[in-house]
């Protein structure tokens, strides 16, 4: 990851959605309406944007490539679960960007110091902890999604059509205060706003149930572990590949 830390840097710069909905919010009354102060809205997109960063997957994308061109053969040949070799290389990216998110909040300091805020221990903390569990359950329901290309040769169209509820549906656009009551009902019924909005609300300092919040996330990676190992199982049974 390190050889290709130019890249991860735009990777990181494609990151600010956020920070753009940030700017789109505060020049409106979106946070009057959401019951949100300015300064909440602030350090709520500011959060929404570091759990963006290090949450990002993109499993799908480079397992499509390896199955297609048969480097999935001799991963399955080898003793450790292939899935493992992915999740590494994930978490290596994810250290790769902290060098490249610290320096993109320093230059948000620089320009808007109202924007940060320095969160209590406690905070920090359980952030930290919702945001690795916001990549787990990512990266399972992602899985799950990836395990289609041993079925189909264009499975990666089917996560760009997955990131239209994530988008609207996580809090990463606005604040799940902001929708009607009844999107909000159907939020609640997906696993998105555990992948955004619950870590954010923690880092952001939000008054948030953080039992619930946790509880959430645990349910939802023992619903999706389980049916991501049976499709590997079943995928990897009709998987066919030079040398395989």
């Amino acid at each position: 990851m390190l050889e290709y830390r130019a890249e991860i840097a735009l990777w990181a710069l494609s990151g600010v959605l956020p920070l753009i909905m940030l700017a789109v919010w505060r020049d409106s009354n979106g946070a009057a309406t959401a019951g949100l102060s300015g300064a909440q809205l602030s350090h709520y997109f500011v959060a929404a944007f570091v759990v963006r960063q290090f949450s990002v997957v993109w499993l799908i994308h480079v397992f499509e490539e390896d199955a297609l061109q048969g480097r999935l053969s001799p991963y399955l040949l080898q003793p450790v679960q292939p899935l493992w070799r992915y999740v590494a290389a994930h978490l290596a990216e994810q250290a790769t960007r902290v060098p490249f998110v610290a320096v993109m909040l320093a230059a948000l300091a620089v320009l808007q110091p109202s924007l940060l805020w320095i969160p209590s221990l406690s905070q920090l903390v359980l952030g930290v902890l919702a945001i690795l569990g916001a990549f787990a359950l990512r990266f399972l329901l992602q899985t799950i999604l990836t395990m289609l290309c041993f079925w189909s040769e264009r499975a990666a169209a089917l996560d760009r059509l997955a990131l239209i509820p994530y988008l609207f549906l996580s809090g990463l656009v606005a604040p799940l205060q902001a929708f009607p009551p009844a999107i909000r009902r159907l939020a609640d019924c997906t696993p998105f706003p555990s992948m955004v909005a619950f870590p954010a609300q923690l880092l952001a300092g939000e008054a948030v149930d953080v039992i619930d919040g946790f509880a959430r996330l645990a349910l939802w990676c023992a619903v999706l572990l389980p049916i991501s190992l049976v499709l590997w199982k079943l995928g990897v049974r009709r998987y066919g590949a030079m040398g395989a």
